[in-house]
This record gives structure tokens, sequence and C-alpha cells, in this order.
């Protein structure tokens, strides 16, 4: 393969659609540009499962680490995977962990990595809340902020 990626028109593709799924033979994936409309991919299915095994393993590797004591070992490198993540309090980046961890290896067995996108984004949004103190001290001020803790039905406070 001599490209990653290509891009072109999705009016190509339409008019020749065997010229364009050959392409796939020399690159990964071809993104077809669709004009008022969300851009999508092209790729071949037997690259789609290379991707789900990686990411399956990935996962797995992920959690077997955290299960085995090397939640620490984790925990320090997560600023250069995740950047933004050093702006959260020490005990959200365990929860971060955490929440990773777990939607990971449920989304790997779907082979759907839309809840781990959301995830990230979610946190990332976090983040950006505690990077700012003005956003912060007005998203936590009462009434209208963060109002607290909330208690199960019929639980006492």
């Amino acid at each position: 393969m001599s490209a990653l990626f290509e891009e072109m028109p999705f009016s190509e593709f339409l008019h020749q659609p065997a010229a364009t799924a050959a392409r796939l033979e020399e690159v990964r994936s071809i993104r077809l540009r669709r004009r008022g409309a969300d851009d999508l991919a092209l790729v071949r299915a037997d690259q789609t499962d290379r991707d789900a095994t990686v990411i399956d393993f990935t996962a797995r590797l992920l959690a077997g680490l955290a299960k085995a004591g090397e939640a620490e070992a984790i925990r320090r490198v997560l600023a250069e995977a995740l950047p933004w993540s050093t702006f959260l309090p020490e005990t959200d980046r365990d929860q971060l962990l955490s929440e990773l961890i777990e939607v990971a290896q449920g989304a790997a067995s779907l082979r759907n990595l839309g809840p781990v996108s959301v995830l990230l984004e979610q946190w990332r949004h976090s983040a950006e809340i505690y990077a700012d103190p003005d956003t912060h001290r007005q998203v936590t001020a009462e009434p209208g902020g963060d109002l607290g803790r909330v208690h199960l039905p019929g639980a006492t406070a």
C-alpha cells in the first residue's frame, strides 16, 4: 500500500464504483466527500476485522494491566495519551481510567467504538471546565450551577 487513504467526491464513486473499489488495493481507505452531509469512508472488510482485533487486544491489555496492579503505571502515562486529563482532579482521573477500561472492553466486544468516543469527549469537556477558573466557578455556583450530589429517591440526605 502506497498511502493510508485517499479522498474523492462521492459523485466519482457513484460514476465509477468498480474503479473506486479497485483503489482499495493501493490505499487503506477512501474518504468520500459529500456536499451538505457527513463524509463516508470506504474500507475493505478484512481491514475492519484487523482493526477490531487490535482494538479488542488493546482494551483487554489495558484491563489486564489494571487488574494486575499496574493501574499506577497507566495513571502515569495517561497525560501522554490524553494531555487534557492533567486538568482533572486526581479522583476524576481515577474515575476516567476505571470508566475507560470498562467501556473499552464493552465497546470492543460489540465492535462499536462509539461509546469510547462519547466517554472521552465527555471527560474532555470536564477537563475544559476545570482548566478555566471562570467557567468552573459559573458551573459550580449555586443556584444555577452544580446543585450537589443527587440522592436516590427515598434515601435520606
